[in-house]
């Protein structure tokens, strides 16, 4: 007798993880006070829009704070504006806060604010403690029960990450979603730069800020940031850009923050150990996690790994798909319920049953659990690159023909010569079965360079179906023109930041020193150990596609005058020298694509 499973297997979300959490609205009416003044412990004030069910009943608040215009938050703002996905041209990336209305007919107070020198705050001193002294001060309001819990994704995310290593006394959980990078104060160079390869985003998110800012004519910095502005704006790389040229020339009179990136883009000797420290002290639960659309501008990912690495609280992952969640941001609201009931309210959610780490497995197109991350059960896999830009498993072989294999070379001409970007593709045979990888990458390079330095970008790419072989006949020569592809993650490296922090880094997650001491010139000619961090994933490749694996240099923005399409997708500042990269693969320089191999078994998750 045959059996059939006759399980249905509807389509998921991968912005909602099924969450089987939902509890109906407990209040009604909605009281709105807007730009509530809010004093700091210098006297700055600040101003708070202020959501309230009716009811006099003190209820637990969320607040929302960071530096996107409160005024666009509003459930106003998004009755007007509905939630737009990320292919929208409508989609705009500050609209960030949450769902007023849900939280509110759950029985939640909705604060959202901006730190000073932002939007309707007040200007002056430093925003340092900002955070702190409102979560203090919504806790003593009389409609508040004491207990504050935060809310909101990326800038919101930042700032709860921030004001939880101060660990103000009435703060009592996060749900830092997006959280920016760990290391440094509210993010830093080594999470939001990888390899400290620079990029464009900051600059092109500039533009939806509303900072308080008076220009005036470019003035004398102090001795050392005169020095670094010197080199900076003779720097021949950066004058292939003038809108960055022109952020360079007023010296800080315009953004002023990414300015301060341009000329010093390094990282303390010491932040790594003070940051660890701090995300360590951290005495609440906390919820974070990131998307896989989230490599692209890095600061999201990588720093919520950082937290979940070092974090000793309570504490939950989840990694979304690989588009961005609508805004105005309703998405995992679901989740936040889940989490804020619980450590808020009291109420018994289910979420302490739950595994810890929950992520999207692209390709298979469902979510998945694990109990930590990176997954117990991976097995680190060495792809070796070949000749003939191939891909492949088994070792090179000493005192053999392997030590002769020559390299494969690109040459890189710099945005001011062309837009065409170079590049070598090596790719694996059709896969004979299904290959779960998941987690933290790396590529470890051996290569030669004629310049003193370069960009490396390495990209990790799903081709295929392909059903067809190469062999000498006519038209198998060469690989189809049209297979599919999709892009799942990239990594960078400056060539001259390839010095390593030995104690802190693993084969799969290189840790760069990233100082400005550490920084070398390349000697032109000489071989040299490159070893890049792809940044994670996780993808089903399926049995016939092929690994791809893309070493290129250069990357282009979309549009003229420094526009590109997507901001958070930015380009990045590249070399304005014409560029010849030798690529060597051989017994004696072994180049590599490291994979998380995850073993595939039946899934445990909410996938199936």
């Amino acid at each position: 007798m045959t059996t059939h499973d006759t399980t249905i297997r509807l389509p998921q979300s991968p912005e909602n993880p099924p969450t089987h959490y939902q509890r109906p609205a407990s209040h009604t009416g909605l009281i709105v006070e807007r730009d509530v003044v809010v004093p700091m412990r210098d006297g700055v004030e600040l101003k708070v829009d202020i959501y309230r069910p009716e009811t006099d009943e003190p209820l637990p608040a969320l607040l929302a704070f960071a530096i996107y215009n409160k005024d666009i938050q509003s459930p106003e703002s998004a009755g007007q504006l509905p939630p737009q996905p990320s292919w929208s041209s409508a989609w705009s990336g500050p609209q960030e806060a949450g769902d007023t209305r849900l939280f509110v007919s759950r029985g939640y107070i909705h604060v959202i604010g901006n730190p000073r020198g932002v939007g309707k705050a007040g200007s002056g001193g430093s925003r340092e403690w900002d955070s702190y002294d409102l979560i203090e001060w919504i806790a003593a309001q009389p409609w508040c029960d004491g207990k504050v819990g935060m809310v909101g994704i990326s800038g919101f995310g930042a700032e709860q990450m921030h004001v939880a290593r101060q660990r103000p006394p009435h703060l009592r959980a996060v749900f830092g979603f997006d959280p920016r990078g760990a290391y440094g104060t509210l993010g830093g160079v080594r999470e939001e730069y990888p390899g400290g390869v620079l990029h464009l985003f900051r600059y092109l998110v500039g533009h939806f800020g509303v900072f308080h800012q008076n220009k005036g004519a470019p003035g004398e910095l102090d001795p050392t940031r005169e020095a670094w502005w010197k080199d900076a704006i003779a720097d021949p790389d950066f004058a292939q850009y003038p809108h960055l040229y022109n952020v360079l020339a007023m010296k800080g009179q315009h953004m002023p923050a990414y300015f301060d990136v341009l000329i010093n883009p390094y990282v303390d000797p010491d932040e790594a150990d003070r940051s660890e420290a701090e995300i360590a002290g951290i005495d609440i639960p906390v919820f974070t996690g990131s998307g896989w659309y989230g490599y692209t501008y890095k600061t999201h990912l990588q720093g919520a790994q950082t937290y979940w690495k070092f974090l000793t609280s309570p504490k939950k992952l989840l990694f979304a798909g690989p588009a961005h969640l609508e805004r105005p941001f309703k998405g995992l609201h679901g989740e936040i319920l889940k989490f804020h009931d619980h450590h808020l309210k009291g109420l018994d959610t289910g979420i302490l049953e739950e595994p810890a780490v929950r992520y999207w497995l692209m390709g298979a197109n469902e979510w998945r659990t694990a109990a930590d991350w990176p997954l117990p059960d991976t097995v680190w896999t060495p792809f070796y690159l070949d000749s003939w830009e191939r891909l492949r498993t088994d070792e090179f072989v000493v005192d053999s023909v392997d030590e002769h294999i020559p390299p494969d070379t690109f040459v890189q001409m710099p945005l001011t010569q062309t837009r065409k970007v170079a590049s070598l593709r090596f790719l694996s045979p059709p896969l004979p079965h299904d290959l779960q990888v998941v987690g933290p990458a790396s590529v470890k390079l051996f290569a030669s360079i004629d310049q003193e330095d370069t960009n490396w970008i390495v990209a990790l790419k799903d081709v295929g179906p392909d059903v067809g072989v190469q062999t000498v006949r006519e038209g198998e020569r060469e690989l189809p023109e049209n297979l599919p592809e999709r892009e799942l993650t990239r990594g960078w490296l400056k060539a001259s930041n390839r010095a390593l922090d030995e104690a802190r880094s693993t084969p799969s997650r290189p840790f760069h020193k990233l100082t400005r001491e550490a920084r070398e010139p390349v000697v032109p000619g000489e071989v040299v150990e490159y070893d890049i961090e792809l940044l994670s994933t996780a993808n089903l490749f399926r049995r016939g596609h092929r690994i791809c694996l893309e070493i290129s240099s250069l990357d282009v923005p979309t549009g003229v005058a420094g526009a590109t399409n997507a901001e958070y997708i930015p380009y990045h500042v590249a070399s304005s020298r014409t560029t010849v990269h030798n690529i060597f693969h051989s017994a004696q320089h072994p180049s590599q694509l490291l994979l998380p191999i995850i073993p595939i078994t039946e899934p445990t998750g909410e996938g199936r």
